[in-house]
């Protein structure tokens, strides 16, 4: 069975060797896991334990989970909630189609209004619920719980996003970084980002002048007059902002060829991690992003506006997360995202946002019209025109 495994994780691209995989092998044998029966392991055990054994850097643990992933396709996972929320209240038993006269007849509750009722509901509800307008529930059209339809509310154990409404997400979520080894599929999107590059000669003569040579063999009566010149770098330098998780795992593929291109074409790369909207930290690692965070305020300080500051996402969320204080899903933030928006491009005036999502449906979406307003105007789609306008913007 194992040796499956480890042909799956090969197959995967994860250097994994021979030595490896037998030192999972015996650490089985001595049962540093044990059996979750009496005939089988836990598949969390093993899953820590092969992970422990077969990957020596963190930044394999993406493909290492996929590939887990689609070896044990079948395994049933048991979700791990981390606040008090009864689980029979959330199970998915139906999904409410309503028509769109429907939909606009739903209520549209304001941000304070939404809290304070959601801290009632939890007072007053005392089992679970399905449909309906009002209590936690899984259908129907009450803003809070899930599978249901409402304009905003509050996602209570979903799976994913399905309208892209939510005003915050009760359920802690892991997120995956950007691979930056992702093969290119074409070279369109390097093409394009090189017309950012701007070349200057620094470090040692070390490279041949072929002119300069020429000339000053020719002065020299014929007799080799070797001149030499220091190599020509990319001076350009660029702080890369990038939106990670929920709607954004529509656009992995695509923005994972985006980065690639970044790290093979900047050598003065930097880059950062942010959920919807800047906030007041930022984060490199999406496994520690609670653990490892820096400053929004410490970024804005290290680098110095010679950077070309270029934000990636969807900027598909509710207006609140940008414009309101403890608007963020995820905790409450003190200052409005806009807040730090402008921070940002104030510090760095050379920025543009790239959206992934097409721009057909740009006017649809509130919070993407709020950002381009935000940002200027200087928001371009995730193409290969896209980019090339936000290049030769960033370059002037």
């Amino acid at each position: 069975m194992l040796i499956d495994f480890f042909y799956t994780l090969r197959s995967a691209k994860l250097p994994v060797s021979v030595k490896e995989y037998l030192t999972l092998l015996e650490a089985l044998k001595e049962g540093v896991v044990g059996p979750a029966s009496e005939d089988a392991w836990s598949i969390d055990d093993f899953y820590y334990l092969s992970r422990t054994a077969l990957v020596k850097d963190e930044k394999h643990y993406d493909k290492f989970d996929r590939a887990f992933a689609a070896y044990f396709k079948g395994v049933e996972l048991v979700a791990d909630f981390t606040k008090d929320v009864p689980l029979e209240w959330l199970r998915k038993n139906l999904e409410l189609e309503l028509s769109p006269e429907e939909k606009a007849k739903i209520e549209k509750m304001g941000w304070d209004e939404l809290m304070e009722t959601l801290r009632k509901r939890f007072e007053e509800q005392k089992e679970r619920h399905e449909g309906g307008s009002k209590m936690i529930g899984t259908g129907g059209t009450s803003p809070f719980g899930a599978y249901g339809v409402n304009p905003q509310g509050i996602r209570i154990g979903q799976d994913k996003s399905r309208n892209k409404s939510a005003v915050k997400v009760w359920d802690q979520r892991a997120y995956k970084d950007y691979d930056d080894t992702q093969e290119l599929g074409t070279r369109n999107i390097k093409v394009a980002m090189r017309r950012l590059r701007k070349f200057a000669r620094e470090g040692a003569a070390d490279e041949l002048d072929l002119d300069d040579t020429i000339r000053a063999t020719a002065a020299n009566a014929g007799w080799l007059d070797i001149k030499m010149v220091p190599e020509r770098h990319n001076k350009v330098k660029v702080l890369l902002l990038m939106d990670v998780g929920g709607t954004m795992d529509e656009h992995i593929h695509r923005v994972e060829e985006m980065f690639s291109a970044a790290k093979a074409e900047f050598k003065h790369l930097e880059f950062y991690y942010f959920h919807n909207c800047v906030y007041d930290f930022m984060w490199k690692n999406n496994r520690r992003r609670f653990s490892e965070k820096f400053p929004t305020w410490d970024i804005i300080r290290k680098y110095n506006k010679d950077y070309k500051l270029i934000f990636v996402g969807d900027a598909t969320m509710s207006p609140y997360e940008i414009l309101q204080p403890g608007g963020s899903v995820e905790y409450n933030n003190e200052e409005a995202g806009a807040e730090w928006i402008q921070r940002l491009t104030g510090a760095f005036p050379k920025f543009a946002w790239i959206n992934p999502e097409p721009q057909g449906v740009w006017q649809y979406r509130q919070s993407i019209s709020v950002m381009q307003q935000l940002m200027s105007h200087r928001m371009y789609p995730l193409t290969l025109k896209g980019l090339e306008d936000a290049m030769r913007l960033l370059s002037k």
